[in-house]
């Protein structure tokens, strides 16, 4: 059946009229959301939020770098994230608000004010449409691709950091672990000095620091026996070498007071981080309904004239 507007039968006539003149427009009886129109736009926000989101990422990660002086910092990363996918929300909505306004079948004997309203509800459907459809795709196969590269970007970066905060705890020997360096500094002779010609027992020395660590500081028996260990590999007095044990003890404390506190500040930063992201989210997914719901109307408007 043919529905036309009832004032423009006299202008046209009926013989034109009955000619499927104006076979889009809706009878007055119609619904008011035009559900097709709305799923067109939707599908081509989200198409189009996926594809530039893709891009984004691609070009992000390629703009880091684990190599000092190379690549953006982390600030101008975190900028030009913001401000792609804000972008992004615009194209995105704009395109699929306007494609719901336009396609959209053209209501009659409807007022003005009526149609703008219409028009703006169907550019925020299509956005909430394409907002959850995006969700859903990116908590799927291409989420995992988006998280696995920006995880391995974290990975470097963080390894990076590891690498700077703790080269000197690092594992050195298979037996003494990663208070190698530490440990073997004690039995560091002077060249000028004779010594017995004894073997080191570096792994016990690491169990006795690493359990005192544990329950708290180095007991003076454990200070005394290694303070002989040291004096025999060392040729050093027992009150020089138990200097040096407690000296050498208070460095691994300070080392790991260190790493720890450098532990919980990039915690805290990256909690920080995650808080500013979902805000910036917040404040573009509110942009895109905007868009969505502006661009509507300019779509319903060119598609009633």
């Amino acid at each position: 059946m043919t529905f036309i507007y009832a004032e423009t039968v006299d202008e046209i006539g009926p013989e034109r009229a009955s000619a499927n003149v104006f076979p889009e427009v809706a009878p007055a009886h119609a619904g008011a959301v035009s559900w097709g129109a709305i799923l067109a736009g939707a599908v081509a926000a989200a198409a189009l939020s996926l594809i530039l989101l893709m891009l984004g990422v691609g070009l992000g990660l390629s703009s880091v770098s684990p190599w000092v002086h190379y690549g953006a910092s982390a600030a101008t990363f975190g900028v030009s994230t913001i401000l792609w996918v804000t972008l992004t929300q615009l194209l995105a909505c704009a395109m699929g608000g306007y494609l719901a306004g336009r396609l959209r079948t053209k209501w009659v004997a409807v007022h003005t004010d009526e149609v703008y309203f219409r028009d703006t509800a169907h550019g925020f459907l299509a956005w909430a449409v394409a907002s959850l459809a995006t969700a859903a795709l990116l908590t799927s196969v291409i989420g995992s691709i988006v998280g696995a590269g920006i995880q391995t970007g974290a990975s470097v970066a963080g390894g990076v950091a590891t690498t700077a905060a703790g080269s000197e705890i690092t594992k050195s020997d298979s037996e003494i672990g990663a208070m190698g360096y530490f440990v073997e500094s004690l039995f560091r002779k002077d060249l000028n000095t004779a010594a017995a010609a004894t073997t080191a027992p570096l792994s016990e020395v690491a169990r006795i620091f690493m359990h005192s660590i544990r329950t708290g500081p180095l007991s003076a028996d454990d200070i005394r026996y290694v303070g002989q260990l040291v004096a025999q590999r060392t040729g050093l007095s027992q009150q020089a070498a138990e200097k040096r044990v407690t000296e050498t003890y208070a460095r691994v404390q300070a080392k790991l007071t260190e790493t720890e506190v450098a532990a919980k500040v990039a915690a805290d930063k990256a909690r920080k981080a995650s808080a500013y992201a979902a805000l910036w989210l917040f404040i573009s997914l509110l942009i895109g309904a905007f868009v969505a719901s502006l661009a509507a109307t300019y779509g319903g408007r060119q598609r009633d004239t």
